[in-house]
């Protein structure tokens, strides 16, 4: 302020010393009040900041900012988050400097819960009720009736109203975080995925950062497991039980034996009860104590996933017995032809982490999904389920089969198509069975047009089936079959590469190699 009267000298008056709260230290990883001092006049900076030196509330000190024009004010607004109040003058390098920057910092920067305090020195250059009404203040004051006292009760009252809108605008954010977590967390398939979504869904409703978060799970027996750790409690992911000499162990032993959660600062343990008498415990260690408004958006995420968790199982269950019929499938298929034990399996594996290679390479970005990668691994189970429709004395044969045994033996991929396709018909969308038809009429066609059942070429073969074709091959290659030897890896690695183009895709046979030289083990049966 360039022209400030004699009184304004005087503007800041200690009334009373005594009057003034101790000093409020709190722990020192608390967050600080953040205040922004706005005036041309350094002397008005110091005068604030020897005025404001021991000022706390609610055991959180003033971090004080300081402007001296009203551009600089606002790039500090821009760039400074969590600013919970303004001193601002008036007058500074012009006559309404401060008057523009309260209504740049709503309309321009739409920071609506910030506290602006107009201190002037010239209250007829800006008469208040006109300010009051045509500017988003929130409190006006002419520097020569603000005491010590008075500017201390005028900070004190716009941080309180700054916390009460600040919770409710952080309950919003919040409740929007727990809707979208909880949905997200409906499309997880296993337990662990489940935990970890929790423990991110968990940091993002707090805001606040965490040293790691941990998810616990307690059944019938009483045993407490860990499903997930991250950060600090990592290590415990090694270990299946919760050790009971951790230092966390007596605060989640109490949620699970009074069934509620605890904020012990620093153990806050959230317990989770869902209508499978499951009981889940999901322990946080934020470097503050959480506020009530945060304990209450937790407690309301721990409802919502209590249902997920529950869905969740239940999926899990289906999952399970959709693994099971498509094992029995096969098993039947494979019952009968003895010389092909455990190859059903080992295409299973193959054929997922081959799938997971050429995801990773970035081949097929359009036939490569995610779904693809969710379910090719038991959907190859079912390549040679038409098996079943093949006669023993075909299928058992030990020696080369005549043409018209060969043309009989081929029948089983067309056979094991229709029968899939009509089971798949009976399921929604896309399934395990939709794959499985796909792999088993495809996976004996060939890339040059020359297989069978139906001479299709190239990606005219589904994705699944153009994996499982190499896969098939590549395993039944190295291990014993009624009518051959096993093949040494070398050699079976050759015949995959020299049939590639031909046979085989070239992306897929290039993605099995790229994993035999990651691991040449590849392919091998473990000893």
């Amino acid at each position: 302020m360039t022209d400030s009267n004699a009184a304004d000298d005087n503007w800041l008056i200690d009334e009373d010393d005594d009057e003034l709260p101790a000093s409020g230290l709190g722990a020192p990883d608390q967050r600080l009040w953040r205040v922004l001092i706005v005036d041309d006049d350094v002397d008005v900076h110091a005068v604030t900041r020897l005025a404001l030196r021991n000022v706390s509330f609610k055991g959180r000190e003033l971090e004080l900012f300081s402007a001296y024009s009203g551009r600089e004010a606002f790039e500090i607004l821009r760039d400074t988050p969590d600013i919970a109040l303004v001193l601002l003058d008036v007058v500074m390098e012009t006559d309404d400097a401060g008057l523009i920057l309260a209504r740049r910092i709503r309309e321009e920067l739409h920071n609506a819960i910030v506290r602006v305090v107009l201190r002037t020195g010239q209250p007829g250059q800006a008469p208040e009720q006109r300010v009051i009404i045509e500017y988003d203040i929130n409190d006006y004051k002419a520097k020569t009736e603000l005491t010590t006292q008075k500017l201390f009760t005028t900070v004190i009252s716009a941080l309180r109203a700054y916390e009460s809108l600040n919770m409710l605008e952080r309950s919003r954010i919040g409740l929007g975080k727990i809707l979208a977590g909880a949905t997200n967390l409906y499309q997880i398939h296993s337990l662990r995925e489940f935990a970890s979504g929790v423990l991110n869904q968990v940091s993002a409703i707090l805001d606040v950062g965490s040293d790691g978060v941990l998810c616990l799970m307690q059944g019938d027996t009483g045993v407490t497991t860990v499903v997930a750790a991250t950060g600090h409690y990592a290590a415990l992911n090694e270990a299946e039980l919760m050790p009971t000499g951790h230092p966390l162990w007596p605060t989640i032993a109490k949620a699970f034996a009074e069934k509620k959660s605890q904020f012990e600062h620093p153990a806050n343990v959230l317990f989770i009860h869902t209508q499978e008498n499951r009981e889940v415990a999901i322990s946080v260690t934020p470097p503050w104590p959480l506020a009530q408004i945060q304990r209450d958006l937790l407690e309301v995420f721990c409802q919502r996933i209590a249902a997920a968790f529950d869905n969740l199982y239940m999926f899990g269950q289906l999952r399970k017995a959709q693994e099971a019929t498509v094992v029995a499938l096969a098993d039947l298929a494979e019952f009968r032809d003895k010389g092909t034990g455990g190859h059903v399996r080992r295409v299973q594996l193959l054929s997922s982490s081959l799938a997971q290679r050429l995801h990773a390479r970035g081949a097929y970005p359009d036939e490569v999904t995610p779904q693809l990668l969710d379910m090719i691994g038991l959907a190859s189970i079912l390549h040679d389920v038409g098996k079943v429709a093949t006669p023993d004395h075909i299928l058992l044969k030990p020696g080369i089969h005549t043409p018209e045994e060969r043309a009989e033996m081929q029948q089983h991929a067309a056979v094991g198509q229709t029968i899939l396709e009509r089971a798949s018909k009976m399921v929604d969308g896309v399934s395990y069975l939709t794959y499985g038809a796909q792999i088993a009429g495809g996976h004996h066609e060939h890339w040059d047009g020359n297989g069978y059942p139906n001479q299709l070429k190239e990606r005219a073969i589904p994705i699944a089936a153009r994996i499982v074709a190499v896969v098939d091959v590549f395993d039944s290659l190295l291990h014993e079959r009624p009518y051959k030897e096993p093949w040494p890896h070398t050699e079976a690695v050759n015949y995959i590469k020299e049939r590639a183009g031909k046979q085989f895709d070239p992306e897929v046979v290039a993605a099995l190699l790229d994993m035999i030289e990651r691991d040449p083990s590849v392919g091998r049966t473990p000893e």
